[in-house]
């Protein structure tokens, strides 16, 4: 088959969840050298779903998936985050490993592949926050990311963690308050507000 004729077929199983399970070796074998970019990053987008919905069957494959965050593609390393987010928010043990290579991609010369390393990382900490409170101020300095897209979702992280862990996020809330006056962007200073709403309201409610 062409490209287009695979990405035809991977898009109709995008749609059809219940034949996920039996799929995902054959999903996994699209990241093969044979198949162009194009293929591979809709493999690697549909298999962080899978693993999402089935992260035990996609176990043998995460090494593989983690393997493109040194791709050349910024393309294909944007997805690489985007499937190691899904199935780590399924189970953390599956992606602890590639932790650390994870936090480097905060300075991917990529800005799409820096929003999809603070996407990846919401990922994880809605069901991990732990593993992101020693790092707070990493999202915080990429509130003034030079990619707008990075600046609108860097304060997402302190959301989702605060919802969950808020007494890591409390020392950062009169710096989220002010941005949240005081910004340029209207999306910066709303999802900052946000973010300080919601760890205050978790507060209050663990007092």
């Amino acid at each position: 088959m062409n490209d287009k004729e695979i990405i035809n077929q991977l898009r109709q199983l995008t749609k059809s969840k219940e034949y996920w399970k039996d799929n995902i070796d054959e999903v996994a074998s699209k990241l093969d050298d044979g198949y162009s970019d194009t293929v591979k990053a809709k493999a690697l987008w549909l298999l962080g779903e899978m693993g999402l919905k089935y992260p035990l069957e996609m176990e043998s494959h995460v090494d593989e998936i983690a393997f493109f965050m040194e791709d050349e593609n910024p393309k294909l390393r944007e997805r690489s985050l985007n499937a190691l987010g899904r199935i780590g928010r399924a189970d953390k043990n599956l992606v602890i490993s590639y932790m650390n290579r994870l936090m480097e991609m905060r300075d991917d010369e990529s800005g799409n592949v820096r929003h999809a390393f603070v996407w990846a990382c919401e990922n994880i900490a809605t069901t991990s926050p732990e593993l992101f409170c020693d790092k707070l101020e990493i999202f915080y300095d990429m509130i003034n990311d030079s990619s707008e897209k990075v600046r609108i979702e860097a304060p997402e992280m302190f959301r989702v963690v605060g919802k969950r862990k808020p007494d890591c996020v409390k020392p950062f809330l009169t710096k989220l308050e002010w941005i949240s006056k005081n910004d340029e962007h209207p999306a910066v200073r709303v999802h900052c507000a946000g973010a300080v709403r919601i760890t205050n309201n978790a507060l209050n409610i663990n007092m």
